[in-house]
């Protein structure tokens, strides 16, 4: 018995040396597993080479750098995101705005983006006001402000989508009439369907500003870390540099 119990106690500090080795890189430097969702351009999305990238993508690797981890990205899908962090990730960098509810669950970042909701429409609707929007079949992403705001318009049909991307394509095909969602994605997605759909500012619809943060656990240390780094690529110029690559090149395309 005595040996069973010294070659079970044996196997238990094995797996936890393994766990914990698991937890850095080759490299040696800490692993910090982040959660994002690619299919929000062009702060984040696939790249040509198969893996996720975007200005949030660059961003988190550059704190990470900063904070002597290696950043290591998780694509999942928006909505499940914030009851993630803390066990399956370590944080997320999502386009995600600051809200209440979120703040319940998770501690946020100092904000590092402004935004506000937009609408995309067929390039020959009449929509232009937010009384324009009751009664209307609307699509959006899940989880996302765009969701929250579509529930409230009076006689809404809300349809939730994992990706807003097929929230665009069915407005498209005329399965919905809107699509309330991001400025920038708005843009972005305004470029790749051009001629069909375009996008009104969120001033017409009386949308108010967000702001953009990295999510973590609830009373984590990276909170303070994670502010700090940011300040400092901020104060050296990668922020803009990344801004201009990644948002502003966006922009123009």
């Amino acid at each position: 018995m005595k040996k069973v119990i010294a070659m079970l106690l044996a196997a238990v500090l094995c797996l936890a040396a393994f766990t914990a080795c698991g937890s850095e890189a080759a490299s040696g430097d800490k692993v910090l597993v982040v959660g994002t969702n690619a299919e929000f351009p062009p702060f984040e999305y696939i790249g040509d080479d198969g893996e996720p990238d975007g200005f949030d993508i660059a961003l988190i690797k550059e704190i990470g750098k900063k904070l002597g981890m290696e950043v290591q990205i998780e694509n999942m899908e928006f909505n499940s995101l914030v009851a993630a962090i803390g066990t399956k990730i370590d944080a997320s960098i999502a386009g995600m705005t600051i809200t209440e509810e979120r703040l319940n669950a998770v501690d946020f970042s100092d904000p590092y983006y402004e935004a506000v909701q937009y609408v995309i429409v067929p390039a020959d609707s009449t929509i232009a006001t937010a009384e324009d929007l009751k009664n209307k079949a609307i699509g959006v992403q899940m989880g996302t402000t765009g969701e929250t705001i579509a529930f409230k318009i009076e006689g809404a049909a809300v349809q939730s989508y994992n990706k807003a991307l097929d929230a665009v394509n069915d407005l498209n095909n005329g399965r919905v009439d809107l699509v309330i969602i991001d400025r920038n994605p708005a843009k972005v997605f305004t470029q790749k369907f051009e001629g069909k759909v375009i996008a009104l500012e969120g001033a017409q619809f009386e949308f108010e500003s967000e702001e953009y943060a990295i999510a973590l656990p609830k009373g984590s240390e990276l909170v303070e870390k994670v502010n700090q780094a940011l300040a400092e690529i901020k104060a050296e110029g990668t922020f803009d540099e990344l801004l201009t690559q990644y948002i502003d090149s966006a922009e123009v395309e």
